[in-house]
């Protein structure tokens, strides 16, 4: 079994709180961790078990052997309450892991959060680093610790490149070895895990109706969220929009990322820029099946834009270092695809699909380091090979190739 960053992470977790929730997608991992534990197992996708916990919660809170596993804890959002007056009786560390595919804390049946008792980790399909045996390298840690001198890019072809973006991070893909195969298990995640998590997680009246949403909403990854637009389009009213939207949020399968807060300019854009979490998910909603439609495709650079998106998500989750994911849009179309905040510090980053660099890239870069009062360190990431600088008037920049995530 292949080690998963978060592991470190869950086991410190379990060691310092009396609850911890493992939270993230279906099928990112979280059973396989769970039952990795010297723990007793409970899963509520087992109806037995579901309607003793519906029915007398203090009850089946009470009767179970602890330590124990409560998988898929969205199901049965009323058992925290029973789950806080237990550790309140008995505080001890470690004592429940609820794992659960929706953020069960932002469930309006969860009727407590667990406040001061429980520590929420999130969980996110694998990462490059995990899938070649790198789960303790953290690209976080490494730029805001050493910079670019401390990035080893691996040494992968532009094929692999494509076929690694092309397929995602979910663990089952990874095992799936032709082009049939991967489309029968998309469309059956999304047909079978992602709509019944929606109906988990809220009232879902018209199921045909949100798939239609969920569909169109592929084109528009890594664009500015247009709530109006995007409802229009749909043949929704725009509170369904918002409700949909927030339900996929809940269930990890798109992200809204936040214009930055800095006060460098009062011209940003203050509108939230929209992502697939999955580049494997979002490609195959794209109808791209294989690298060589990918590299011809016009949503090429939204696909590669994607993934990095998702693998930094992964990052900035499994960091020992704190720090923000935002972007930067300004009235005039000066845009910067990321940034990552630290305190005073930055790191601008532009994503290119391209496999050579021009200074050019760096433009509205430039532009934010020499308005800025923070460090920005600038990054383009490029599918080439070589870590370049292009570095001027003492203004650190560089070209960086997609290879460091591996």
């Amino acid at each position: 079994m292949l080690r998963r960053s978060v592991d470190v992470i869950l086991k410190e977790a379990l060691r310092v709180a009396p609850v911890v929730l493992l939270s993230g997608a279906r099928q990112v991992g979280k059973s396989t961790l769970g039952l990795s534990l010297n723990y007793e197992y409970r899963v509520f996708d087992d109806l037995t078990q579901r309607e003793s916990a519906l029915t007398d919660g203090l009850g089946y809170i009470a009767g179970l052997p602890k330590p124990v596993v409560l998988d898929e804890i969205q199901k049965v959002p009323s058992l925290l309450e029973g789950i806080k007056i237990d550790a309140d009786k008995n505080r001890v560390n470690g004592r429940f892991l609820l794992t659960g595919s929706a953020n069960i804390l932002d469930m309006k049946a969860a009727k407590d959060t667990l406040a001061g008792r429980l520590i929420e980790v999130s969980m996110w399909p694998f990462s490059q680093k995990e899938l070649n045996h790198k789960p303790a390298e953290n690209l976080v840690d490494i730029l805001f610790g050493q910079g670019v001198d401390g990035l080893t890019p691996a040494k992968i072809d532009y094929s692999d490149l494509l076929r690694a973006i092309l397929l995602g991070g979910y663990p089952e893909i990874q095992k799936i070895d032709s082009q049939l195969g991967r489309a029968l298990w998309f469309n059956s995640y999304i047909s079978t895990y992602i709509e019944r998590d929606i109906r988990d997680v809220g009232e879902l009246r018209d199921i045909n109706a949100f798939i239609r949403f969920f569909n169109i909403l592929a084109p528009r990854s890594c664009g500015l969220l247009n709530k109006a637009e995007l409802a229009k389009d749909a043949r929704l009213n725009e509170a369904t929009a918002s409700n949909y939207l927030s339900m996929l949020e809940m269930i990890y399968q798109l992200g809204l990322l936040p214009p930055i807060s800095s006060n460098l300019s009062k011209r940003f854009i203050k509108s939230p820029k929209l992502y697939m979490t999955d580049s494997g998910v979002y490609s195959h909603l794209l109808g791209i099946q294989d690298t060589q439609e990918l590299h011809e495709s016009t949503y090429k650079g939204n696909v590669f834009e994607t993934f990095v998106y998702a693998e930094l998500l992964k990052h900035l989750s499994y960091a020992n270092i704190r720090a923000s994911l935002c972007h930067y849009r300004t009235s005039d179309q000066k845009e910067i695809d990321f940034i990552l905040e630290r305190g005073e510090q930055l790191i601008a980053i532009e994503v290119k699909s391209t496999q050579q660099i021009k200074k050019e890239a760096f433009k509205h870069i430039s532009d934010l380091q020499e308005k800025s009062k923070q460090k920005v360190l600038g990054i383009v990431l490029y599918a080439g090979q070589n870590l370049l600088s292009f570095s001027e008037n003492g203004f650190p920049r560089y070209a960086v190739p997609l290879s460091v995530f591996f």
